[in-house]
């Protein structure tokens, strides 16, 4: 693994095929590299920490379940986002979902990096709940669990430059919101 950091792609591909072979310590270490970019991409979804919870137990479930139909062509992070995205998608057509998110909810999003205060996590989640459904989703995506765009296009099933775009406009109205609405 990097030093310390999340595994790279072929490392994450060996611990696919390690539970592929009923290997649950490979389970468990998968769970603890991608269990906050899950988290973000169903928060994205639902909106509810909750439901969100859920869809991320559900998810591990399902890697457990399908590993060994995994098949190694594009990033392994995006498959198990892929099953995230999906189940999220079924518990909103079920339509049992609430549209706020509590401070609880906010802060069970795990902070990759450690040191972030309390201050500026909080003006983060402020800024990040006034953004726009899927600038939202792009930059958690991004910013937890470190896809790179083009794979959050084809996650979220855009073109390419209208995820970058929409990259840049939530940076730009994230950063109006912490420097105040009247700076330039």
């Amino acid at each position: 693994m990097e030093h310390g950091g999340a595994p790279d792609r072929w490392e994450l591909e060996q611990m696919i095929a390690e539970v592929a072979n009923g290997n649950r310590d490979a389970l468990a270490a998968i769970y603890q590299n991608a269990r906050g970019a899950v988290y973000a991409m169903a928060l994205s979804y639902l909106k509810n920490g909750e439901d969100a919870q859920d869809i991320t137990q559900d998810t591990f479930v399902r890697v457990w379940e399908k590993a060994n139909q995994y098949r190694p062509q594009g990033s392994p992070m995006a498959w198990i986002l892929t099953i995230a995205k999906n189940l999220a998608l079924m518990k909103l057509r079920q339509g049992t979902w609430r549209d706020d998110l509590s401070e609880q909810e906010w802060q069970a999003i795990p902070a990759p990096v450690s040191g972030v205060s309390a201050e500026d996590r909080t003006m983060l989640q402020e800024a990040l709940a006034k953004l726009e459904g899927q600038e939202r989703q792009v930059v958690l995506l991004h910013a937890v669990s470190g896809l790179k765009h083009r794979e959050i296009a084809a996650l979220l099933e855009l073109r390419l430059p209208t995820v970058l775009s929409k990259y840049h406009r939530a940076l730009k109205k994230i950063r109006a919101q912490i420097e105040g609405d009247d700076v330039s």
